[in-house]
């Protein structure tokens, strides 16, 4: 495995000088009382603000904060407008844009498509406070706010559905998110070091157009490389029939019946779906190899292409050896690139030995936050 630039190990920008703040401000009147006149980076969330590590907006923005930047939060926006995207002011480098904590849809409904009446992460527990699909509505607020600024998806959401994927509530195949939110790039898996390394290089004046080498983030692009060696999926993975469910209600007590479900499961077929090795070629390595996904126009229509393709994606996912996908949406491809190295125990010491408040934003009072009273001792 490849070694990473440690987290700590990246020179400091400018405004390091004005130190940590005791909590990263959510109106302009706390930037003021910092000194600041503006934000480097404003974290859109889904979730209140709890200055803790068990937060994902806490852990990214006291991450950022310790690389030197200005980082502000905007948490559980009113939607309905761009107003509330515009209270800090416009960021100098990109907005970063996150659900929450979980899937707004997995917070906002229950398995049988019924509203929840109640919501861990926001203040006094009520629901509603975000709304379906929070990272496209938050993103398209942003860019509804400041246009020209770049959006950073990330948080469980983007990851779980950075390909073409299946929507429950739906019940259909939805586009990769990166798409639907129209978001500059994406980010997934555990992004510590992929935020750093964008807000850093974003900080020295690289368009975020022209990041397309860090692990752990997806974008879009037009075409591949030329001095990129392009891989049918098929070749990882042979797409076979769908099996046949075996009969659940079979009575087990029935030897003869049972022996006949069990010899139908046990039957080889030569279509079956079977992992394939792919020979070396002089023109191929694997740092610059890309694994061409079936299109979403193809999975959409077709479940074994889709489960091939996901198949695929999880067959990518070691850091140690996992190549870069591409899945075409339309006109476009998106690139994925592979995971990032995980953290060293040390960079996992810097990242949660952060300044946290380890308590909810002042700003909520004395509003119990359940998600924090569950974790507040830990």
């Amino acid at each position: 495995m490849q070694a990473a630039k440690p987290l700590y190990d990246y020179p400091k920008y400018w405004a390091e000088c004005f130190g940590p703040a005791p909590f990263l401000p959510m109106s302009r009147e706390e930037m003021d009382l910092l000194g600041w006149d503006s934000c480097d980076i404003i974290i859109v969330t889904g979730d209140a603000y709890v200055d803790h590590a068990s937060f994902g907006m806490a852990i990214i923005g006291r991450l950022l904060e310790a690389q030197g930047f200005r980082v502000g939060i905007i948490a559980q926006p009113n939607w309905q407008s761009k107003d509330d995207f515009m209270k800090l002011g416009e960021p100098n480098l990109f907005f970063g844009v996150a659900a929450g904590n979980m899937d707004s849809m997995i917070n906002r409904y229950t398995a049988d498509k019924k509203i929840r009446s109640d919501d861990a992460y926001t203040p006094g527990g009520l629901a509603g406070k975000r709304p379906d699909r929070a990272s496209l509505v938050y993103s398209q607020r942003c860019k509804e706010a400041y246009k020209h600024v770049p959006i950073v998806l990330g948080g469980i959401e983007a990851s779980l559905r950075r390909i073409a994927h299946y929507d429950y509530w739906q019940d259909k195949v939805r586009h990769s998110i990166l798409v639907d939110a129209s978001a500059d790039i994406l980010l997934y898996g555990n992004a510590e070091r992929a935020i750093v390394e964008v807000a850093q290089r974003m900080s020295q004046g690289e368009k975020i157009e022209h990041i397309t080498d860090v692990r752990g983030t997806a974008f879009i692009r037009r075409d591949t490389p030329a001095d990129w060696f392009e891989i049918d999926s098929t070749r990882i993975d042979r797409p076979g029939r769908v099996d046949k469910i075996i009969n659940p209600y079979v009575n087990t007590q029935d030897t003869q019946a049972c022996a006949i479900e069990q010899a139908k499961g046990d039957q080889e077929d030569p279509n079956e779906a079977k992992v394939v090795q792919i020979l070396d070629s002089p023109r191929m390595t694997r740092d610059k190899s890309v694994i061409r996904l079936p299109s979403f126009e193809k999975v959409r229509n077709d479940p074994v292409l889709y489960a091939h393709a996901n198949r695929v994606l999880h067959l990518e996912t070691n850091p140690g050896n996992a190549r870069a996908l591409v899945q075409k949406h339309g006109e476009v491809d998106v690139w994925f690139n592979p995971p990032p190295i995980p953290m060293t125990t040390e960079e996992m010491d810097y990242v949660f030995g952060m300044p946290y408040a380890r308590i909810p934003h002042p700003a909520y009072g004395k509003e119990r936050i359940p998600a924090y009273e569950m974790i507040r001792f830990s």
